[in-house]
C-alpha cells in the first residue's frame, strides 16, 4: 500500500527539527542562514514557513500521485515508486530542467552555481520507507505534526480531526484531490490560499499529465522530434562516459600487467 506523510499545520510550533533532520538525511548543510531561509531551494528541501499569529506550514515536495515532472521527463529521470515518493536519479538527468517548469508546487530546484549541476528536491526519505521506517522529518517531529502511515488511513484520519474539531480546522485536505493526489496530505486552521498555496482551482482534481500530453497533441512534429533528439545526445554522452571508463580499466589493468616480474622471477 502507498505511504504518504500528514502534516497538521494545528500542531506545528515551529521548532525546526524537521528542517534539520531532512538536512542530515540528504547530507546538506544547515546553520543559522539556511535556518533563516523560507523557500526551498537545491540546498533545503523542506520549509517550515511562520505566518501570521504564530501560525505555521510546512513546504516540500508533494510527491504527486501522477507527477507532472515525470510525464514531461524525456530521459525518465523522476520516477513515481510504489511506495509513495517521487524520485530522482542523477545519472539519467540532462539538465533540460522540464521538471521544474511543470511542477504545479514549484518544488524541483537546479544547482545553477555547481560545476556539474543536479535538480535537488525531498525524496520524501524513499530509502526509510523501503525498510518500513517513517521519514525523517516525522521521526524528528516532537509534537506529532508530521506523521508517516499508508494513504488511505492518514486521509481517514485527516477527516476525523475535522470532523472532530470542525471550528479548528479548513475544511479541506490539501492533496487529497489536487492534481489527482498526493503523498503528502496537509490540514491547516487558515485557508491553504492564505498559507503558500495557490488557490484550489489551479490545481484542478485530475492529474496534470493528462492535460500535458493534451497540450503536446497540438505541438507540430519538429517539437517531438527535438525530444527525440535530446534523449538521443544524452544516451550518446551517457555512452561515452562509458566508453571512457572502459578504457580507462583496461589501460590500467594492462599496465599492471606489464608492471609485473616475469614468470618464475621473484
Amino acid at each position: 500500500m502507498s505511504k504518504a506523510v500528514l502534516y497538521d499545520a494545528t500542531l506545528c510550533i515551529g521548532c525546526l527539527e524537521c528542517e534539520r533532520a531532512c538536512a542530515r538525511y540528504n547530507s546538506l548543510s544547515y546553520d543559522d542562514a539556511v535556518s533563516a531561509e523560507q523557500q526551498t531551494s537545491e540546498r533545503k528541501f523542506t520549509v517550515v514557513r511562520s505566518l501570521p499569529d504564530d501560525k505555521y506550514m510546512r513546504k516540500l515536495c508533494m510527491h504527486c500521485a501522477d507527477p507532472s515532472c515525470a510525464s514531461v521527463c524525456p530521459v525518465a529521470a523522476m520516477t513515481k515508486t510504489k511506495e509513495g515518493p517521487v524520485v530522482y536519479d542523477e545519472t539519467r538527468c540532462m539538465g533540460c530542467r522540464y521538471c521544474l517548469v511543470a511542477c504545479p508546487f514549484d518544488v524541483p530546484k537546479y544547482q545553477w552555481s555547481a560545476v556539474l549541476p543536479l535538480v535537488r528536491k525531498c525524496t520524501m526519505c524513499s530509502d526509510r520507507l523501503k525498510k518500513g521506517l517513517a521519514t525523517s522529518c516525522s521521526d524528528a517531529c516532537p509534537t506529532g505534526a508530521t506523521i508517516t502511515g499508508d494513504r488511505d488511513a492518514l486521509l481517514a484520519e485527516a477527516k476525523k480531526r475535522i470532523a472532530e474539531n470542525p471550528g479548528g480546522y479548513v475544511h479541506h485536505i490539501m492533496g487529497e484531490t489536487e492534481v489527482g493526489g498526493t503523498s503528502v496530505l496537509m490540514l491547516s486552521a487558515i485557508p491553504f490560499d492564505k498559507a503558500g498555496f495557490r488557490p484550489n482551482s489551479v490545481y484542478g482534481k485530475g492529474p496534470l499529465p493528462a492535460n500535458t500530453w493534451k497540450a503536446l497533441s497540438k505541438i507540430p512534429d519538429v517539437v517531438s522530434l527535438g525530444f527525440v533528439a535530446l534523449g538521443g545526445i544524452w544516451w550518446i554522452t551517457n555512452r561515452r562516459h562509458e566508453v571512457a571508463a572502459a578504457e580507462l580499466s583496461e589501460k590500467k589493468k594492462k599496465s599492471t600487467e606489464a608492471a609485473k616480474p616475469a614468470g618464475g622471477e621473484s
